[in-house]
């Protein structure tokens, strides 16, 4: 049964078509995307997948894994969401992503039968995605999913590797109200017989052990079966020794010295974790190392230099991202100039606010302007203050205002940091790099 086509004022435009898709939110179900890829020809079938799951961490994860293939000699397709700055982000071909042009010519390729199906926002450039990688002649590919995992578009792909980063409350409203929940939600991309790398502790853990243990799935587990020794971190990153033990699916036992340019402490896990996993995938342990050296990824801890001040982005959305940004930022920095801030309205505002509490001098409040599911920076002060909130705090339409207003209010060698949302984060780059943003509302 077909879905209404998006608002006609899209009709003419693939990428406005496509963007419209978002105001019919999501589905729950694995039919359509199925349906959709087999009409396309199976696009997924042309490459071997490795599928990153996880609440936080699986993006770097995605492209750790992705360039560490890549440095293997395999020609490496990347998908990750949502994008920062331009759609084509989300669909990388060693490295390079899809320019406007060709990811206009794939949406208007593909939309017919997404019509006809009625498929939603992410099922359709999920298949675009995949349909570029297999014309590209991509060897292998690197899935992050989207939500979740077991209904997730991108969990219609069989995978040769599963890695679930970590669990923890995000996304309630659609995954489950607890942490057991939404791990057993995640769990859904695992497969039998194929190995599953993680970094999950605790009641989450337990219920991806029992899941791996019925599918007959090796379980790979930081801290258990590789480790990370000797850890250093700054702001050029971290650098630790990883070790493996023998037994399952790793190679015999092993040491790797890893330095990646990612910042923060929590990146150790995941680097670690792309580590494994690249090598469980046959990339041989030099390449590993040399990949990891270089790989970034915008807008997480990220900083950058404007107007002689430090600005550091990054797209912590919960109340764990939120921890492990404010636990980086002490340890490297100390009490920061300015936060400017923008949440979505639906995420746990108060837990991920206090998280923050004493961490700037001062704080603006601000929203994604292309984002309908921003908060208003009026609600963010208010649960700011009704939390406790102690530097002086204001709001300012976004982002360009609080960002001139933090630059103006800080001297040279001052730390700002933007967080909050990854749409926020995005449309700060932007403005940084003096480039114009995508003009199409944002909701995924």
């Amino acid at each position: 049964m077909s879905a209404p086509d998006a608002p006609r004022h899209a009709s003419d435009d693939p990428l406005a078509w496509l963007f419209a898709l978002q105001r019919f939110g999501a589905r729950a179900g694995l039919g359509t995307m199925r349906e959709l890829l087999a009409r396309l020809g199976s696009p997924q079938r042309a490459f071997r997948t490795a599928l990153v799951g996880g609440t936080n961490g699986k993006g770097s994860v995605a492209r750790l894994l992705a360039a560490a293939l890549q440095a293997g000699g395999w020609r490496t397709g990347l998908f990750t969401s949502p994008h920062l700055q331009r759609v084509g982000e989300r669909a990388r071909v060693d490295g390079e992503e899809a320019s406007a042009a060709e990811m206009a010519a794939l949406v208007a390729e593909v939309r017919p039968l997404a019509t006809e199906l009625g498929a939603t926002f992410f099922e359709v450039v999920t298949a675009v995605a995949l349909l570029r990688f297999a014309r590209a002649g991509v060897e292998r590919a690197v899935l992050e999913v989207g939500m979740g995992g077991r209904l997730d578009a991108t969990n219609a792909v069989e995978p040769e590797l599963t890695v679930v980063t970590g669990v923890a409350l995000d996304h309630q409203g659609v995954l489950g109200a607890s942490v057991a929940e939404i791990a057993g939600d995640k769990a859904g991309i695992l497969r039998e017989g194929v190995p599953l790398v993680t970094a999950a502790t605790g009641e989450a853990l337990a219920v991806l052990a029992e899941r791996a243990g019925s599918l007959g799935a090796p379980l790979v587990r930081y801290g258990e079966a590789f480790t990370a020794e000797g850890v250093s971190s700054g702001w050029e990153g971290v650098g630790f020794t990883l070790a493996w033990r023998g037994g399952g699916p790793l190679p015999d036992a092993g040491r790797l010295e890893l330095a990646s340019p990612l910042v923060g402490r929590h990146q150790v896990a995941n680097v670690a974790q792309a580590a494994v996993a690249a090598l469980l995938l046959g990339v041989a342990p030099g390449a590993v190392r040399e990949a990891l050296a270089t790989a970034r990824w915008p807008g997480r801890l990220e900083r950058c230099s404007h107007r002689g001040r430090h600005v550091v982005l990054d797209g912590a959305h919960n109340p764990q991202a939120a921890q492990a940004l404010a636990v980086a930022l002490q340890e490297l920095e100390g009490r920061v100039a300015v936060l400017v801030v923008g949440v979505s309205e639906e995420k746990d505002v108060d837990a991920l606010l206090r998280a923050w509490h004493g961490l700037a001098r001062r704080v603006l409040f601000t929203r994604a302007e292309r984002s309908p599911r921003a908060a208003t920076p009026e609600a963010l002060l208010a649960a700011w203050r009704a939390g406790g909130g102690a530097p002086p705090a204001a709001t300012a339409p976004g982002p360009a205002a609080p960002l001139a207003a933090a630059l103006d209010a800080t001297a040279p060698g001052d730390t700002i940091v933007v967080a909050g949302s990854l749409f926020l984060v995005g449309e700060a780059r932007d403005l940084l790099e003096g480039k114009g943003s995508e003009p199409f509302e944002r909701w995924q």
